[in-house]
């Protein structure tokens, strides 16, 4: 095991870290080999906060910092996307866990498939941020949705989402001739 330890000269931050390469998994399994980081931070309160991982990457003097940093911003990410995912409206639960045989794993990979559309939908659709910011609340602009869907015979997901943000319908000009 090797162990290092440094002070942030600006922010007098202790950092340390402590790793080791190709340590079985667990007794069960002693011939999967895996490398351990582990890392802490000492504030200059004396408050310590540790974070480790188990990683297939060779660890180094050299990467060590590297690889716990990224490690952190992983797990903030993680923490991000749980959060969102059981807070704002997702409502995933921790009895997702409990379904029969595939079930917990449909149904999150359902809500997962959700949110990334949601995602993607958020960075490239200029229509969905224009709702987005009328409604302001994912779930608020669900409620809208679900409202329109179950009362309105909605011609396209386009309509929908310009009612949601008041834009108003799209006019549509034909071209075609008047046969009359």
């Amino acid at each position: 095991m090797i162990e290092f330890e440094q002070i942030d000269s600006q922010t007098g931050i202790t950092q340390g870290c402590r790793f080791s390469n190709s340590l079985p998994l667990n007794d069960s399994h002693k011939d999967l080999l895996v490398n351990l980081i582990e890392f802490w931070e000492v504030n200059t309160k004396g408050k310590k906060t540790e974070w480790s991982w188990i990683t297939n990457l060779t660890i180094t003097l050299e990467n060590a910092l590297e690889i716990a940093a990224i490690g952190r911003s992983r797990w903030g990410i993680e923490n991000q996307t749980f959060n969102t995912l059981k807070n704002q409206g997702y409502n995933l639960e921790h009895n997702y866990g409990h379904g029969k045989q595939y079930l917990s794993s449909t149904l999150a990979g359902l809500m997962l498939l959700a949110f990334l559309c949601d995602q993607v939908q958020e960075y490239a659709c200029p229509l969905y941020k224009a709702a987005r910011k009328k409604t302001r609340i994912r779930a608020t602009l669900w409620a809208h949705m679900q409202s329109y869907l179950l009362s309105v015979d909605m011609p396209d997901w386009e309509t929908l989402i310009r009612l949601i943000a008041k834009l108003g319908p799209k006019l549509v000009i034909s071209t075609a001739p008047d046969t009359g």
